[in-house]
């Protein structure tokens, strides 16, 4: 759960106050971030929910409209706001984020460079995963969209996890007081070899360096300037396939030992003429791909710094 506010862990039992940030649930491709006024109203296609009749209620709620209709008020886990915030940028997703949280190797208590920040959405699990004593330190070379960002994190209750700075990493470099000092380095670059030598000198012996490319001629040009400094690099692809499962029917057939056979359609011959009949109809839980699948995002390279 994000750590709104420091002495005040969130979980499902935890009750909503005015001026908390909730994430309004409607169907698993339908949610938005709403802040929590007193006074102040939601209207959707279910109807009119007053926000007055939130506060209190543990998150997981349901809440019910004017009109009958109910959405679900949800807390703004890492997973959820990855689903709700705004895109300046592309952003990585679950499937991305949770490869590199583990392959970066982090725990509470690490501090980790990032650049870029963009929309923040990797920033929010670096940070959840960190706490409470480790810190993220994220740079854009865009001014606006870091302020976007800072405001972001004040927003999710993210503040004092997270530090926002505006540097051209791949012209300048990381700044010089993290030399030697993080445990982890995550680069989302267009130009990322122009940036892999400052990262070099940031790292701590034996720290891990994870550099996100959408084109394999970037990820070859990469691993190039890797090889002086680092060593055990690896570039992965995540493709993710997702399966629905919902309750049906299907053609089913019992033979003579009172079992059901595989699903079939069998055509009957009465002694009355030519009508066909098909089996009955069994309700059977079944599962398929989507039909919609997400294609590739980008690579997905590691390496971790030499022990000299």
């Amino acid at each position: 759960m994000l750590p709104m506010d420091p002495t005040k862990k969130i979980s499902f039992t935890h009750s909503i106050g005015d001026g908390d940030l909730v994430i309004v649930y409607e169907r698993h491709d339908n949610m938005k971030a709403v802040k929590v006024c007193q006074g102040t109203v939601l209207q959707n296609r279910f109807g009119v929910f007053k926000h007055s009749d939130w506060i209190g209620k543990p998150f997981g709620s349901k809440v019910f409209s004017n009109k009958g209709g109910f959405v679900y008020l949800l807390a703004p886990t890492p997973e959820l706001w990855t689903l709700v915030l705004s895109h300046r940028t592309q952003i990585l997703y679950i499937a991305d984020i949770s490869f590199v949280i583990m392959y970066l190797e982090i725990v509470p208590g690490c501090l980790v460079l990032e650049s870029g920040t963009g929309s923040g959405s990797l920033t929010t699990s670096l940070a959840r995963a960190v706490a409470p004593t480790g810190h993220v330190y994220t740079f854009d070379f865009h001014e606006q969209r870091a302020a976007s960002a800072r405001e972001d994190f004040e927003k999710t209750g993210l503040s004092s996890l997270v530090t926002v700075g505006v540097r051209d990493i791949q012209g300048e470099g990381f700044p010089d007081e993290f030399f030697g000092l993080a445990d982890s380095i995550f680069l989302d670059l267009p130009q990322p070899w122009l940036a892999i030598p400052s990262a070099g000198k940031m790292l701590r012996p034996d720290g891990v360096l994870c550099s996100f490319s959408p084109c394999i001629e970037q990820v070859q040009r990469a691993c190039d300037t890797l090889r002086s400094n680092f060593t055990d690099i690896r570039t992965f692809e995540v493709l993710l396939r997702t399966y629905e499962v919902r309750e049906g029917k299907m053609g089913c057939s019992q033979g003579d030992d009172g079992n059901l056979s595989l699903p079939r359609k069998r055509r009957q011959r009465s002694n009355e003429g030519n009508n066909v009949q098909d089996s009955l109809g069994c309700p059977t839980v079944m599962a398929r791909p989507c039909s919609e699948a997400k294609g590739h995002t980008g690579y997905l390279t590691f390496a971790r710094l030499k022990c000299l």
